[in-house]
């Protein structure tokens, strides 16, 4: 069964930024793995795109992924995460919590450049895929 991997909105934008389709990069990984988004990625990925004509085309193949739902469950996971790596000094951004909260509801690992993600405790991540 393949494994489920949620890519943050980092990885796309790059993708974007540098003129490659990361949609076609994770379509030669589906036999081994199988691809999520949530809102939260799909909105930032959508608010960084450049190029207008960009924007139709990520909707729509946001539309045929895996999405892992924003439920109260996860809102609340995040909130507990925010709260406990607050008191241990580490302040991470809202929206790399709330993604890590829908990945970890998911059992899913977060494919990241983002050095945030290590931080937050059973969360697994992927530097990149081979």
């Amino acid at each position: 069964m393949p494994s489920l991997i949620l890519p943050d909105s980092n990885i796309f934008i790059a993708a974007a930024r540098a003129g490659r389709d990361p949609f076609q990069q994770f379509a030669g990984q589906l036999e081994e793995y199988e691809f999520a988004t949530c809102g939260m990625v799909m909105l930032e990925v959508c608010r960084g795109l450049r190029d207008p004509a960009l924007l139709p085309r990520f909707q729509e193949r946001f539309a045929v992924m895996i999405f892992l739902p924003t439920t109260q469950s996860v809102w609340a996971r995040a909130t507990q995460l925010a709260w406990s790596l607050d008191r241990r000094g580490v302040v991470l951004p809202s929206p790399d919590l709330l993604i890590a909260a829908c990945a970890l509801a998911a059992n899913a690992a977060v494919l990241t450049t983002d050095a945030h993600f290590y931080a937050i405790p059973g969360l697994r991540t992927l530097a990149a895929l081979a």
